[in-house]
Parts: structure tokens; sequence; C-alpha cells
């Protein structure tokens, strides 16, 4: 049988990169974020250690630990590696699309496993600025969050919508796995949608 993952991301997936080995205690970290549901059977968990140096807060290792699948295994794994070293600035900027780049590619329908790790950095960087005193940089926060469990925003289902031609809730659903766990999400996301395809039903018909 012909493997769908790419050469590297299969690499990442058997030799794993800064997966956390050791106790959450002993390695202490500075920030830690968790995304995800056991019930539907992927959760990240993401660690990071930070430094200040020349004004920036710097990323100076990080570790992970998830119940996911090769695809999220291979992601983080290269985004472990990806943000080691880089500005929290920058970091937080970092997106599934980046991290797929780097992998030189995953399958379409494993494209959902490669957003856990970007939301599970997040979640440990919005962590470290609470407890550390600067949660006045969380620009994040302000967000408006449709899927709680999974940590889809509005923001990401305008950007599939408007960028991906994620038009139905079935697609949705597919590109984020949105509402597989507890789905109290998935009206407020139909709704969403439905918001969108109007609106730009609207804007089509004034052109004319």
């Amino acid at each position: 049988m012909a493997w769908d993952y790419t050469e590297k991301l299969k690499d990442h997936f058997f030799n794993p990169r800064n997966v956390l080995k050791e106790s959450e205690e002993s390695y202490n970290a500075d920030g830690v974020g968790e995304v995800g549901n056991i019930k539907c059977g992927d959760m990240m968990r993401f660690y990071i250690k930070v430094e200040e140096k020349d004004g920036k807060d710097i990323i100076k290792d990080c570790k992970w630990k998830t119940y996911g699948c090769a695809s999220a295994i291979g992601s983080t794994s290269v985004l472990s590696e990806m943000v080691t070293g880089m500005p929290i600035e920058e970091a937080v900027k970092v997106t599934p699309k980046d991290i797929v780049a780097v992998l030189g590619g995953i399958p379409e329908q494993k494209f959902h496993c490669s957003v856990l790790g970007d939301k599970a950095l997040r979640a440990a960087i919005e962590n470290y600025y609470e407890t550390h005193g600067k949660a006045d940089k969380i620009f994040w926060k302000r967000r408006e969050i449709i899927c709680s469990c999974l940590d889809v925003d509005r923001a990401e289902i305008e950007s599939l919508f408007y960028n991906d031609n994620v038009k139905t809730f079935e697609e949705l659903q597919d590109k984020t796995k949105l509402g597989t766990s507890c789905g109290a999400c998935i009206e407020k996301a139909k709704a969403l949608l439905k918001e969108l395809n109007e609106s730009t039903s609207c804007s089509i018909v004034e052109e004319k």
C-alpha cells in the first residue's frame, strides 16, 4: 500500500522531536497549554520555557505530548523545532499552513490534525503571559470562540470560507473537526456559515 505521507512527516512520526518524556513537575515549564478532547481521540498538551533577551520573550525550549494520530504527531514535532529559539511574537503567528509547508504536504483529510499543535502552543503562550504579568499582550483573547473544545474561532471559520471555499458545515467539520466532541457548538457554527453564505449572495446580487 502506498504511503499518503511525505518522507519528512514519516520521519517526524517515527522519530518525534521534543516529546515530553519526564514528568511535568521536573520539566517545570513557564507556560502550559492544552486543546482537544480525549472523547474524540485528539488531545494535545504543549509546554514552553521562556527567556527574556533584548527586550523579547524567546522560546528557549519546548515539549509536547498527544493522544493524536500520525499527522498530529508529525506536525507537532515539526512545529516544536520551528518555534524553538523564536520570539513569542513570531511563534504565535505560525499557522497550520506554515507547518504543512515545512512537512511538504499532508493528506487533506488529516489537515485538521495539524492545527492541534498550533492551538496548544498558543494556549501555552497565553498561559505564560497570564502567569507572568503580561496578560495585556494576549491580543487574541478578544476572539469570538465558536468551538471551545478545539479552540476554533470566528476568524478561522471566516478564513476557511473566503480563502478555502468552505461553504457547508460538513466541509467545515472535515477541515477543523469542530463539533465532534461535545457538540455544543454545532448550531452556532451552522448559523455563522448561513450568515456568511447569505452575505455573499447579497453581494453578488448587488453587483448585478
